[in-house]
């Protein structure tokens, strides 16, 4: 434990990528194995979900400090961290824990779901009272749920990479999908071969930076593929040894979820993985984005949902062909070869993305335009020579989408951020006037300059009206523009809509509160809200 809370500690104190990464490598060498898979688990984002309810914890860490409930609050609303403020505020430790850092896991973090009360505040508490303070702190950010620290997966992969001098590749694939936190899986994960046995393993997905600047910059036209950005699920589709799976983006079986794409992928042969997306659909385009989350959520997909909200998968890519990784040839012949391989089926739920012809940039500019009104995002831009990578990489594949959508909305709540950001208010609510009131539509976080974030921590200090917990309803002054990339109907927000990824545009500072837009205007945004 002492281990895994020292570099958790190393990492959260720099941001150069390259001490990261020896701190990592410096741990995988020093650690066994039992303790290293749980720690990659929990740095590529399989954080466990929070297994104690915050009120508790809180009420246990008040008795134990000796301090009431609402002082204990208070310091929360400052420090704006719950495992932060629980390891300030605890009685000051008497030593360090020596057990090591699986066995935490396994034997106390893991039983505490499920268990009643009394044995979660015994089992905690023990566990306060036998650690320091860092310690104790990677302890609350795992038993809130909370767990998370600078580092991406592919920095993980690369630090795994460097220990065991095996490609980055061929980690990243073990790392993908179901695997259960074992040392026999560590020790499979750093093996010298390389063939990897798991029919179900998906390949890393290769994604791409959106397109700055003009398109022309690129080069001839003719040197790129051009396809639809179609707002779907990213999503693999395997058929191997005579079975099928689908995989999400996010490292999710997804298979029982699409049993239509299941039963159509049935037909492909042994050997073939295809990358593509998973869109709802309708008779010739796709559905709204908000249809798909109807199914995304469900454990099982009843008759009438399958009815109401079919999928069909927009293959963009073939990654094995005939058992055979083909991810190394150009795209190019991995797309012809995808086309061959789709063209005999019967069942068009699996059909190959359809390209654009565009004769020059400027021609492209201008179907660029029909975009929403075809229901996409905009268009994907690939290099006819490239092969598929991983990860996120740039010059080959781009995202060229459509600018966002954007209104002018007043501030009515704000809140603490967390992490490097847990002093200020950087969490804010924003509303559009309807009559002579305001309702809320959107939150944002993203988009304020460090300067910009520090006024309006100033003038939500000063211009607090109400608190709701760590919430603070503010004056309605602030105007900003808000840009996001859909919108649609919702019941359950008091607007009547929902904005897909909202963030902050810019500080409209020449505008008043009574200059911001109104209910009104946002829903005109689409024409099927009217």
């Amino acid at each position: 434990m002492k281990a895994f809370a020292d570099l958790y500690r190393q990492l959260d104190e720099t941001t150069s990528t390259n001490r990261k990464i020896d701190a990592m490598v410096n741990y995988f060498q020093t650690v066994p194995p039992e303790d290293a898979i749980w720690s990659v688990r929990f740095l590529i984002g399989r954080k466990p979900r929070q297994v104690v309810p915050t009120r508790k914890l809180m009420e246990w860490a008040s008795e134990l400090a000796g301090v009431p409930d609402w002082l204990f609050e208070a310091s929360y609303d400052v420090v704006g961290d719950l495992a932060e403020t629980i390891t300030l505020l605890l009685p000051k430790p008497t030593g360090s824990s020596t057990r090591p850092f699986h066995r935490w896991v396994e034997k106390h973090l893991l039983p505490l779901r499920g268990a009643d009360l009394d044995v979660q505040k015994k089992v905690v508490c023990a566990a306060w009272s036998q650690m320091d303070d860092g310690q104790r702190f990677v302890w609350n950010k795992l038993i809130t749920g909370g767990f998370r620290v600078g580092v991406s997966q592919r920095l993980v992969v690369r630090a795994l990479s460097r220990y065991s001098a095996i490609d980055a590749a061929t980690i990243s694939h073990r790392l993908m999908g179901e695997w259960a936190p074992t040392a026999d899986y560590y020790e499979q994960i750093l093996s010298q071969d390389t063939q990897d046995a798991d029919i179900s393993r998906p390949y890393p997905f290769y994604l791409c930076y959106p397109l700055v600047g003009d398109p022309e910059s690129l080069g001839p036209v003719d040197d790129w593929q051009i396809e639809w950005k179609w707002d779907g699920i990213r999503g693999q589709v395997i058929k191997r040894d005579g079975q099928v799976f689908i995989w999400s983006r996010g490292e999710e079986l997804v298979t029982d979820k699409y049993p239509e794409l299941k039963q159509a992928a049935v037909s492909l042969p042994d050997g073939t993985v295809i990358d593509g997306e998973i869109l709802p659909w309708g008779k010739d385009r796709p559905l709204p984005f908000s249809e798909l989350q109807r199914r995304i959520g469900r454990k099982t997909v009843g008759k009438k949902l399958l009815l109401d909200v079919p999928v069909v998968l927009l293959a963009y890519d073939l990654l094995e062909a005939e058992g055979r990784d083909i991810r190394s040839i150009s795209f190019e012949r991995r797309r012809a070869a995808l086309s061959e391989l789709l063209a005999p089926l019967s069942d068009n739920r699996i059909r190959i993305s359809p390209a654009v012809l565009g004769k020059t940039w400027q021609h492209l500019v201008t179907l660029q335009r029909e975009s929403r009104s075809r229901g996409v995002e905009g268009f994907m831009l690939k290099r006819c020579d490239s092969m598929y990578e991983v990860g996120r990489r740039r010059g080959n594949w781009w995202k060229w989408k459509i600018d966002p959508l954007t209104v002018d909305a007043v501030m009515i709540y704000a809140q603490r951020g967390h992490g490097r950001r847990a002093g200020l208010y950087t969490d804010y609510t924003f509303a559009v006037r309807q009559g002579d009131s305001l309702v809320p539509f959107a939150k944002a976080y993203s988009g304020l300059s460090d300067a910009e974030i520090r006024q309006v921590d100033r003038f939500v200090q000063r211009n607090t009206l109400e608190r709701f917990g760590p919430v603070r309803a503010v004056s309605p002054q602030l105007v900003f523009e808000i840009a996001f990339d859909g919108i649609q109907k919702s019941k359950r927000h008091k607007s009547g809509i929902a904005v897909r990824f909202p963030r902050i545009a810019r500080w409209r500072q020449d505008k008043t509160a009574e200059e911001a837009d109104t209910i009104e205007a946002l829903k005109a945004l689409v024409p099927n809200l009217q």
